[in-house]
């Protein structure tokens, strides 16, 4: 029941997703860039304690709301932690009707054939049925792309779609996201090749199974309408890979029918030192402009 009250929501609702699941690589540079340096911890725990506080300090905030933010991804670490007294998916999807997801994969190979596919997840099965446990609608696993290497995009996409179909037998929502570097030299071949993978992989898909992409803003506007269009695509959602919010939401603009799925870009220009209502004003500025971005 409430799965498919948040596929309805993801189908229909207007908005964005907030991408909150920077996990043990990425989490150093988000404090940094939210002013709390590493000095300021000595330990995962301890770094995790101040990223939590981050991430539920936007959550609460008022103007993280239901009217422009359809979703947000989790880190695990996250959805084990509470927020306002309950576990961090009860409170988006209870209390704000924002529907949780939850980032799964483990990190990145090394990267060889131009690519990074992401590592093994012997225990992915397990991490399903703990997310089960909570109103967590679907999850998010990311690889990335440096070269228009086919036999490289072609073991992504495949790697990401045989993941997918795990993910599918749980009853989950997976979002695939085989990430195009946007410093690649040749940024427009790899999207070339990638769209002609995920086209051949979702004709593979059951007829009765739908997966959403986070795909890497393109070189050339509506540059995935096919995918966007797709009968097995519920939804195409943008990451934002190092652009500034402001350029990101331009490019997003001359894609219709795509949302944003920012992290970096979403929470641009925050800091721990920030007044709340400073706070408050910058993150609704944010959440403005990329649901105004989102609309298009």
């Amino acid at each position: 029941m409430e799965y498919q009250k948040q596929l309805q929501r993801i189908a229909e609702g207007s908005g964005f997703i907030a991408a909150l699941d920077q996990s043990g690589g990425s989490t150093p540079k988000a404090l940094e860039n939210y002013g709390v340096n590493g000095d300021a911890y000595d330990s995962d725990d301890a770094m995790f304690d101040l990223v939590h506080e981050m991430r539920a300090r936007i959550m609460t905030c008022d103007c993280f709301d239901n009217e422009r933010v359809l979703g947000a991804i989790l880190f695990e670490d996250t959805m084990d932690r509470d927020v306002n007294g309950k576990s961090t998916a009860n409170y988006l999807w209870e209390d704000k009707n924002i529907v949780p997801f939850l980032k799964v994969d483990k990190g990145l190979a090394e990267q060889m054939s131009g690519v990074q596919v992401m590592r093994p997840m012997p225990d992915l099965d397990a991490l399903l049925d703990k997310a089960k446990k909570y109103p967590v609608f679907g999850t998010k696993m990311r690889s990335v792309i440096y070269e228009p290497n086919v036999d490289g995009i072609e073991l992504v996409v495949q790697q990401q779609f045989d993941v997918a179909k795990q993910i599918l037998s749980k009853g989950l929502m997976p979002i695939v996201e085989p990430e195009v570097n946007i410093d690649s030299a040749q940024k427009h071949e790899c999207e070339v090749i990638l769209k002609t993978e995920i086209l051949r992989n979702l004709e593979r898909l059951d007829d009765d199974h739908q997966v959403m992409l986070k795909l890497t803003l393109p070189e050339e506007g509506n540059f995935y309408q096919e995918l966007v269009d797709h009968p097995k695509v519920l939804k195409v959602v943008a990451l934002s890979g190092g652009y500034s919010r402001h350029d990101a939401c331009d490019k997003l603009k001359q894609n219709l029918g795509m949302i944003a799925s920012f992290s970096r870009a979403f929470t641009e220009g925050l800091s721990k030192q920030q007044s709340d209502t400073e706070f408050a004003e910058t993150i609704d500025n944010s959440i403005n402009e990329i649901y105004e971005a989102s609309k298009v």
